[in-house]
């Protein structure tokens, strides 16, 4: 009850005022001291509610990045659960991060190569596991997970990435104000979905009813909007917000990123930056706009949090639901000069990760270095199953639980990502331990490899894989051990290969009009008989033994 008077959804969103805030906090220590010390102990399962954005930044979910947008319902699940310092996309792009975090599982191990290739429709989810033990489940939003799904554009560049040419696949990042101070609802379609959540958990959840559930909200926003002026096969490349929302951005905050000069980039990063349509000049003013139109965008996902939560209370269930805030990759926002994700760097493959709930640690920061595929494991934990298979990941509950009963488990020293699909010209390995960032590609002789020390170089300017060999070949032996990536990177090839021709073979006399028609048309149509030709010595030969 004490937790019904403090909390209110509207005192949030209108002032968003600490004194509240700290209100809210007392009464929820209150309550846990009431409810019992662990998950386990309750009499009955705990609810588990997800809610996972498209595209956002992790670092904003605390301090520096906290200052720069105000998330009253992320700063909420800050104060009131445990934050992760230091969470990992398992690839940053939609499909085979979603298929990694449903799975369990690394992304070479399900074979989920790009936004086309990911999951079979048969795959057991940890979703498909709590309703076969009683849970009443709902998915809304965007799931992003099986085979099949994106533009047709999207899989050709992810196949056709070792061809030897550089064509700009996205449209350029541009930033574009709608409505005015009144207008709130931009994302409708996410808005929509945010209802339907809210309107399943108000006819569903009752806190006499004796069967738990599990809910699962996922939304497109940050993810920037395509640009119609560029047609129906044109990237999402603007960053669109209202001024409402600009007015819960810290303007004096934001910084414009320090970039490397374009012949001092690593040629995997300026293959990215050029397919990105990024190497052409950017004002200043041009840079921050895209910052601060992508932070006013979060802060409206975040108000889509709040309205979950705030029906959770209504419903009078709050106390007694698990409630997860994660994302599927983060946003570059022209950090090394790029937008949109695919890039190991901080901005894209740092994500958010909240989690509160009874029984489990109030304002807890966790530096442990954890990844999306842990996700899996630790949501069956919460709700007392058994995990089926072999995971990826490991159950965070013991990092999270007040309770003292769990065993001395020793959690991984590392995390582990990984990107097959468009915009990058070589397959992508990432190992974060300690300090330490490693990136290496493919077998790493034809393109070497990078080392970053996140502390000392926050920004990741400075590659010293030359200067520590011994860390470089540490870090290396212990990637092997997760990944034989030579491997798995010929694996991709063999298959981009297969598939490509398939597809080239399906389409017979019209493949030369389709294939000049992709999102990279523009460039295409410089020198088309070209680009014909260097798919064509790429393919050499497969295509006609089909």
């Amino acid at each position: 009850m004490l937790f019904r008077q403090v909390f209110s959804f509207t005192s949030i969103t209108s002032g968003g005022h600490e004194a509240v805030m700290n209100i809210i906090v007392l009464g929820f220590i209150f309550l846990s001291q009431q409810c019992g010390q662990s998950i386990c102990q309750k009499a009955s399962k705990p609810n588990i509610v997800m809610v996972m954005s498209d595209a956002f930044d992790g670092r904003l979910s605390f301090d520096p990045g906290s200052k720069l947008v105000q998330l009253p319902y992320t700063n909420y699940l800050r104060q009131l659960g445990s934050t992760f310092l230091n969470a990992y996309t398992n690839s940053p792009i939609c499909c085979p991060s979603r298929a990694a975090m449903w799975s369990g599982q690394f992304v070479h191990l399900t074979q989920s190569w790009n936004n086309y290739k990911c999951l079979d429709g048969n795959a057991t989810t940890w979703m498909d596991l709590l309703k076969e033990n009683g849970y009443r489940t709902k998915m809304i939003g965007k799931l992003d997970y099986t085979s099949g799904a994106h533009s047709v554009s999207n899989r050709i560049e992810a196949w056709t990435r070792d061809v030897q040419f550089l064509l700009r696949q996205e449209g350029r990042p541009v930033s574009e104000l709608v409505g005015n101070k009144s207008t709130v609802k931009i994302m409708s379609k996410d808005w929509e979905n945010t209802d339907k959540a809210t309107q399943w958990i108000h006819q569903t959840a009752a806190p006499t009813t004796p069967e738990p559930f599990a809910l699962y909200l996922g939304l497109n926003l940050p993810h920037p909007y395509k640009t119609e002026s560029l047609g129906p096969t044109a990237g999402g490349s603007t960053f669109r917000t209202s001024p409402y929302w600009l007015t819960k951005v810290n303007s004096d905050l934001i910084s414009v990123p320090k970039w490397l000069p374009l012949a001092a980039m690593h040629p995997v990063d300026y293959y990215s930056t050029f397919t990105k349509n990024c190497s052409g000049v950017f004002t200043d003013d041009e840079v921050k706009s895209i910052r601060a139109f992508y932070y006013a965008m979060c802060a409206e996902a975040d108000a889509m949090l709040g309205q979950v939560i705030s029906a959770l209370r209504e419903t009078g269930v709050l106390n007694n639901t698990v409630v997860i805030f994660t994302a599927d990759h983060g946003e570059l926002a022209m950090e090394h000069r790029q937008f949109y994700k695919m890039s190991m760097f901080e901005g894209s493959s740092h994500v958010p990760l909240l989690i509160m709930g009874p029984g489990l640690i109030s304002g807890q920061q966790v530096n442990q270095l954890v990844s999306l595929v842990d996700l899996y494991p630790t949501v069956l934990e919460i709700a007392g199953i058994s995990a089926v298979g072999n995971l990826s990941g490991q159950s965070l509950l013991p990092l999270l639980s007040t309770s003292t009963a769990f065993p001395n488990q020793q959690q991984r020293a590392w995390a582990f990502s990984e990107y097959h699909g468009c915009n990058v010209n070589a397959s992508t390995y990432m190992l974060r331990s300690d300090q330490w960032k490693y990136i290496t590609y493919a077998d790493g002789l034809s393109v070497s490899p990078q080392l970053f020390d996140l502390t000392l170089d926050k920004d990741e300017l400075h590659n010293v894989v030359h200067k520590f060999p011994d860390v470089q070949a540490h870090l290396d032996k212990l990637l092997r051990s997760i990944v034989d990536y030579p491997k798995v990177s010929e694996a991709v090839h063999v298959y981009n290969k297969k598939a490509f021709g398939a597809w080239r073979l399906s389409l017979g006399r019209n493949y030369n009009q389709v294939i000049g028609n992709l999102r990279w048309h523009v460039d295409w149509q410089k020198d088309a008989l070209a680009n014909e030709r260097a798919i064509d010595k790429w393919l050499n030969g497969y295509y006609l033994r089909l």
